[in-house]
């Protein structure tokens, strides 16, 4: 085994492979292997952060140590990792290198290269661990909080997001640096990861002294988010779709005359001419800065939204684009609602500059300069046909993945340029690091139903602990699932509840539309009868005396990259009972939220760990360590203070 000593950790040449290992950020060690000349991928979520390591030898293994983390590497390259002293990490090896005493006849490596068209398939495995649990790795609909025994698909999905980062408790975490479409798998006989094309094996870990300072190292070297605009961390009213401006000032109008605060109002898809322009449709929308004038007048802001799509048989852009090679290539079909639509391509910044142009004169002159980014995972018709598809920077196989994110850097980085501080744009998909561009993620198109509204609580956990701060979902669900008018009515008073104390509170829907003249039924608070009214209201009134915490987690999540809603052991890493729970979270440092979750739910367990609670709503205390009995009439959602 050849090896090299640089300044920052250790380059080892192998018969047939190169292998980089340096100090990557605090307590942290990167990993690149390659049979290429290149250990670099086109997309790197990590920053640099290469530190100096300090390296020793002996006649075993070389060693590798930053602060409480050191990787070993032994002849010829198996990798092991320690967090003080402790294996944390091995390499899955069965061969006669090294086989930790397992069988070595079954000739399986820890790292698996295969030539493919443009790169590699990658394998990476790890010994599975007994009573290891995982968390993070973006967004699944799936009411799974511990990961282990899962197999993940990495892949961005309407609804479901991979953002490859895991926290174990066992005390560090891990990410996969790939933006190859791949897959997870979290078994208990060992761990995998894979790259279905990549340029090279890319990964990092990181320790921490707890689950918090893992998640604020591990924000470090990705970004984190900027600070959150104090005037939108109120309610946001939306629905699929208002049609017209006068639908959409004759809400804002009643929203006023109700002396209700709304701080955003949002207009959804086909408001626009066609896909790819980008513009108001003024057969619908006749002045749409007279209308802007007078929202922003009653403390409201507009938020547009913006498809990365071009609609070929329409659009004035599509034969312009298409010449200068800012359209997607493929050989398939690619738009999700017309057969000739493209969508442009991000990875190019020449599209970027141009999309920007489109809405900066369209929307941003006329006041409007938060966006709604729908649809940019991307969409395709066919999401299993990525073999097809291309970018100017490499195929959607190798890089698809981190689509969203070049089109959120476009957005961010031309509204910095245009002097706007308080940046929020909403968006259906990121991938690592997207937070740093102001990327509001929702859960997507999901069911108005309450095994949706559980998988939800869920998903934005493990959001969370993967980076992403500033999530929310559609209040009730986006699709209908058959629910009458009454049970609907329970199942958004109950969403909404929860989302009051979640990041943002939002109200969005498919309520169902009235055919013959494609008008959308209402979705704002007073659509669902004057029970639900009278607790949302209320519950908005508390969202509102809320504020000065908000701003005071949302700074948080600016300088540390804590995420607003917490898993119960960000909070509680020593009780191992907070570890479980998957149905109850904390809002912040302060308040245990415990949402109503099942239809018709009259009372609910809730778990207080150790320490003193007052109940947010009775101000009665109680001694913690111990699970009681709540009740839950409609107009409750049981949360507890911090005392």
């Amino acid at each position: 085994m050849q090896y090299e000593i640089i300044e920052s950790g250790v380059k080892v040449t192998l018969d047939n492979e190169t292998l980089l290992i340096q100090a990557w950020g605090a307590n942290a060690i990167r990993v690149r292997a390659s049979k290429s000349d290149t250990t670099q991928n086109v997309i790197d979520a990590l920053e640099n952060r290469q530190t100096a390591a300090k390296v020793t030898e002996n006649n075993e293994y070389i060693c590798i140590e930053n602060g409480s983390m050191y990787c070993r590497v032994y002849d010829p390259g198996y990798l092991e990792f320690y967090k003080d002293g402790t294996p944390i990490l091995r390499e899955y090896c069965r061969d006669r290198s090294n086989a930790n005493g397992h069988s070595s006849t079954l000739l399986f490596s820890a790292r698996k290269y295969e030539k493919v068209k443009d790169g590699y398939k990658v394998q990476a495995r790890f010994e599975g661990k007994d009573g290891e649990k995982i968390f993070g790795m973006g967004q699944y609909q799936q009411d799974i909080a511990d990961l282990k025994g899962c197999r993940l698909e990495l892949k961005q999905r309407n609804s479901q997001l991979t953002l490859p980062f895991y926290l174990s408790n066992f005390g560090y975490g891990f990410l996969w640096n790939n933006t190859s479409i791949g897959e997870a798998v979290f078994g208990n006989n060992y761990t995998q990861f894979t790259a279905e094309c990549t340029d090279c094996l890319d990964y990092w870990i990181v320790t921490g002294d707890s689950p918090k300072e893992i998640i604020k190292n591990y924000t470090e070297v990705t970004g984190r988010p900027p600070l959150f605009p104090e005037n939108m961390m109120g309610l946001w009213q939306c629905k699929l779709r208002y049609s017209t401006q006068e639908e959409l000032l004759s809400v804002a109008r009643e929203y006023k005359k109700r002396n209700l605060p709304l701080d955003a109002i949002v207009i959804d898809f086909f408001h626009w001419t066609a896909q790819g322009d980008w513009a108001f449709d003024k057969k619908h929308w006749e002045n749409p800065k007279a209308m802007v004038d007078e929202i922003q007048k009653q403390d409201t802001r507009v938020v547009v939204s913006v498809w990365p799509t071009v609609d070929g048989s329409a659009s004035k852009n599509y034969t312009f684009m298409e010449e200068k090679g800012w359209l997607v290539k493929s050989t398939c079909r690619q738009g999700p609602m017309r057969e000739a639509t493209k969508f442009y391509d991000p990875f190019n910044e020449k599209a970027r500059d141009f999309v920007w142009e489109q809405i900066k004169k369209n929307y941003y002159d006329i006041g409007i300069t938060n966006y709604w980014l729908d649809a940019d995972e991307p969409e395709y018709y066919d999401v299993e046909a990525l073999d097809q598809i291309s970018y100017c920077q490499g195929g959607a196989l190798k890089i698809s993945n981190a689509y969203a994110n070049k089109h959120l850097e476009g957005l961010y980085t031309h509204l910095k340029n245009a002097g706007k501080t308080d940046i929020v744009n909403l968006t259906r998909a990121t991938w690592v690091g997207g937070q740093k561009y102001a990327a509001l993620v929702w859960s997507g198109d999901i069911k108005s139903n309450w095994v949706a509204f559980r998988d939800q609580i869920v998903a934005g956990l493990h959001m969370g602990i993967a980076g992403v701060s500033w999530w929310t979902t559609d209040i009730g669900g986006f699709a209908q699932d058959g629910l009458s008018e009454s049970e609907l009515a329970e199942l958004i008073v109950r969403w909404y509840q929860f989302a009051v104390f979640s990041p943002v509170l939002r109200m969005h829907g498919n309520r169902g539309c009235v055919v013959q003249d494609f008008k959308y039924k209402p979705n704002e608070i007073w659509s669902y009868g004057e029970e639900a009214y009278s607790i949302m209201k209320k519950y908005l009134d508390i969202r509102v005396e809320l504020k000065p915490y908000l701003i005071e987690i949302y700074k948080q999540a600016s300088e540390t990259g804590l995420p607003l809603l917490r898993a119960m052991f960000l909070e509680f890493p020593d009780d191992e009972k907070c570890w479980e729970y998957k149905e109850q979270y904390m809002f912040g440092w302060k308040y245990l939220v415990a949402p109503v979750l099942y239809a018709g739910m009259q009372e609910r367990k809730v778990y207080l760990p150790k320490g003193k609670w007052k109940d947010f709503h009775s101000g009665e205390y109680y001694d913690g360590e111990r699970e009681i009995v709540v009740k839950t009439p409609m107009d409750i959602i049981p949360v507890f203070e911090r005392c």
